[in-house]
């Protein structure tokens, strides 16, 4: 198969962590790919600072008020910018219907907890990790999945255990976790690269 480089979109709503690792092992020439575009919904999304600074081309699509319209225009910017795989960096919205046809199988996000045991409407942040706690299981873990139109729902691309340390807070969890979701992003996305790994849905391989 023809070698191809991936052709990332990202997604933002605060500080973007993974998506400027990503970024960055793409300009050290660690991962077969260009960054087309980020896309924040707020205003003073903090990742437009270091992408600006880092010379990728953003832009600011709210989504308040006119969620119809913002779909579109997401879809419409995404296209326009040669993006092919589009990855959430901690976006907290429900992608629209014209961006999630247009973009089938190809919308990757990272859940800080096992699916589909702590996965779904209201399961984001430190709340997955109180969930985990609660529920006394020794390992949690990250999962990046397919998205669709549900939370935390599609098919999954890779997992990575995260042991439970003993007497540790929902705090300590959450901190260890997004530690490590950067670099595991990173390599799944060199996976997919590579042809290492292939999409579930759609069975499109990358590379």
């Amino acid at each position: 198969m023809t070698s191809k480089r991936l052709q990332i979109g990202f997604l933002a709503s605060g500080n973007g962590s993974s998506a400027e690792a990503i970024v960055r092992a793409i300009q050290a020439g660690d991962l077969a790919a260009d960054a087309r575009l980020l896309v924040g919904n707020r205003r003073e999304t903090p990742a437009f600072g270091w992408v600006d600074a880092l010379g990728i081309p953003s832009l600011f699509i709210p989504t308040a008020g006119d969620p119809e319209g913002a779909d579109i225009r997401l879809a419409e910017a995404l296209g326009a910018h040669g993006v092919d795989l589009v990855v959430l960096s901690g976006y907290l919205r429900r992608l629209g219907p014209e961006t999630l046809r247009r973009y089938e199988g190809r919308i990757l996000n990272i859940h800080p907890g096992p699916l589909p045991a702590f996965g779904g409407e209201g399961m984001y942040g430190i709340n997955v990790h109180r969930a985990v706690i609660a529920a006394g299981v020794a390992e949690s873990g990250m999962t990046i999945h397919l998205v669709d139109e549900e939370y935390d729902h599609g098919a999954v691309v890779a997992r990575r255990a995260v042991p439970v340390r003993a007497g540790e807070t929902a705090a300590d969890l959450e901190a260890r976790v997004k530690a490590l979701e950067p670099p595991f992003f990173v390599d799944v996305l060199r996976s997919l690269a590579d042809g290492d790994l292939t999409l579930p849905s759609s069975l499109r391989r990358f590379g």
